[in-house]
C-alpha cells in the first residue's frame, strides 16, 4: 500500500512512523522552504539536508515523483518539495492523508484517490475527506470522524503540566531568524532563544526548548518560532509527541476501515 502525506512536519511525521512501521509505503510532501518548529523530530528536515532520521526511520528527499515511489519502495520514507502534493497525479497513491495542519482545507478533495484522511479542523468528513481525526488535545485526541468535522481551532495550545500559550516563543519582529540556543537546551524564564531584527525571542517559562526555527528563516512579527517542553525532558525532543502519535493511530484506523476501498 502507498500513501501521500501532505506536509512533513511533527504530526505528519507521527503520522508517517505509524503507517511505516505497519508496513505501509509512504511518500511526503512539504515547503521547498519548510518552517518545522520541531525540527528534530521531522522529516521535512529532509529537504534541508537530504536526508532525515527520527525514531530510526530515515526520510530521504526525492527529486521527482519517480524517485520518491523507488524510495518508498525500498524501505524508506521519501519527501518531495511539493507543496501542492502534485506528485498524487503520477503516484495514484492507495490513500492520501492532509496532515499540514493549515487549519483549513488547501485544496484537498476527496476524489484525490481512493481513501482521503484528513487532520485536524478545516475539513468535513463525507464532504472533502472520507474521514477526519480530532488534534486538539483532551478526551478526543486521535479519534476517527467518518461524518462531520474536527474540532474548530481555538488559537490556545494545549495544556502541558499546567502551561499553554506560554509554552509558545513567537517571533518579536519581522526579519531574519538568528537562534542563540539549540534545540534540547534547559531553558529559564527570561532566556534568549533567539534574536529577530536586533529584538530578544524571550522564553516564558523554565523547561526544555523542544522546537526551534531554523537558522536564517525569515519570519514576520508573531509567528510561532519555537517550544518550551515545561516537563524538561530531553528525550521528548527527539521522539514523536504523545499527540503525533495518537494522531497518526486514528489516520492508520481511518486508513484501515476504507481498506476495502483500495485496488
Amino acid at each position: 500500500m502507498l500513501v501521500v502525506i501532505r506536509g512533513a512536519g511533527d504530526i505528519a511525521t507521527g503520522i508517517a512512523l505509524r503507517l511505516f512501521r505497519s508496513g505501509i509505503k509512504i511518500v511526503m510532501t512539504d515547503l521547498p522552504q519548510p518552517t518545522s518548529i520541531r525540527r528534530t523530530v521531522c522529516f521535512s528536515e529532509a529537504i534541508r539536508h537530504g536526508s532525515a532520521t527520527v525514531e530510526g526511520v530515515e526520510a530521504v528527499l526525492a527529486k521527482d515523483a519517480a524517485e520518491a515511489k523507488t524510495l518508498a519502495e525500498s524501505g524508506r520514507v521519501a519527501v518531495l518539495a511539493d507543496p501542492q502534493a502534485d506528485c498524487v497525479r503520477e503516484l495514484k497513491p492507495d490513500a492520501l492523508v492532509d496532515a499540514i495542519l493549515a487549519k483549513k482545507n488547501l485544496g484537498t478533495r476527496i476524489t484525490d484517490a481512493p481513501v482521503v484522511v484528513a487532520v485536524g479542523p478545516g475539513f468535513t468528513a463525507g464532504a472533502d475527506c472520507h474521514a477526519a481525526v480530532e488534534t486538539m488535545r483532551g478526551h478526543t485526541l486521535g479519534r476517527v470522524l467518518y461524518e462531520g468535522s474536527p474540532l474548530p481551532n481555538t488559537g490556545v495550545p494545549g495544556v502541558i503540566a499546567g502551561y499553554a500559550a506560554e509554552r509558545v516563543l513567537r517571533a518579536p519582529a519581522a526579519g531574519v531568524f538568528e537562534p542563540k540556543l539549540e534545540i534540547g537546551a534547559q531553558v529559564k524564564k527570561g532566556d534568549v532563544a533567539a534574536v529577530v531584527d536586533g529584538k530578544p525571542m524571550l522564553c516564558r517559562i523554565d523547561g526544555c526548548l523542544r522546537g526551534l526555527m531554523q537558522e536564517g528563516a525569515v519570519v514576520f512579527e508573531g509567528m510561532k518560532c519555537g517550544d518550551v517542553d515545561p516537563r524538561g525532558i530531553p528525550d521528548n525532543c527527539t521522539t514523536a509527541s504523545d499527540k503525533a502519535i495518537a494522531v497518526g493511530g486514528g489516520v492508520l484506523e481511518a486508513i484501515l476501515h476504507f481498506s476495502h476501498a483500495i485496488r
